[in-house]
């Protein structure tokens, strides 16, 4: 008989909003239309695979822990740094096992064990995810910067300061002396500016 999967059926309508789960804390920097939690997610679990390659841990994953570090959002909502000083953050441990309650339990157990090494912060894959979140965090801010987002620098150097890799450091000096349409000039043969 095969496995019930009702409740991973409902799991993945329940991903699906955070495809319309605004990142509230550009708000405070005046964006009006924030990039929701799918997109930067999307962005971090590609940034991690490519970190991860350059520090030889496992770049797959390192993707697959990002793709999961901030599903619990469809729970929470994306609770921004000044929102977490006035209201108790979620355990994302807790949040992710009440989210797979019911699914098989190879699937359940591989999920828990993804968000809890995630949040252990101690394998190189992990550290890896994490320092894609910052770095993704400090891209987004970079072109919000580009759109007329003067705000955004604080997200900028907040998030530049909080990297851990060698490879994140580097890469975050990289977009710093580039622009948003650096790649563009390059993959038309354009002169590059500097």
């Amino acid at each position: 008989m095969a496995e019930d999967l009702s409740a991973v059926a409902r799991f993945l309508y329940e991903a699906g909003t955070l495809k319309h789960t605004r990142r509230t804390g550009w708000w405070m920097a005046g964006v009006r239309d924030p990039e929701s939690v799918a997109e930067h997610a999307w962005r971090t679990s590609l940034i991690a695979s490519v970190i991860a390659k350059l520090e030889n841990a496992d770049p797959a994953r390192a993707a697959l822990l990002a793709v999961w570090h901030d599903s619990q959002e469809t729970r929470t909502g994306d609770v921004n740094y000044l929102g977490r000083k006035y209201a108790p953050q979620a355990d994302p441990q807790a949040v992710t096992a009440d989210q797979v309650a019911g699914m098989p339990e190879a699937l359940a157990s591989a999920v828990r064990e993804l968000v809890a090494e995630y949040e252990a912060k101690e394998s190189p894959e992990a550290v890896c995810a994490r320092d894609a979140d910052k770095l993704e965090c400090m891209l987004q801010g970079l072109e919000y910067k580009e759109q007329g987002y003067g705000n955004a620098q604080r997200w900028v150097d907040n998030s530049r300061d909080r990297l851990v890799t060698d490879t994140a450091k580097r890469l975050a000096e990289e977009l710093l002396g580039q622009n948003g349409l650096a790649w563009l000039r390059a993959a038309l043969g354009e002169k590059q500016d500097g």
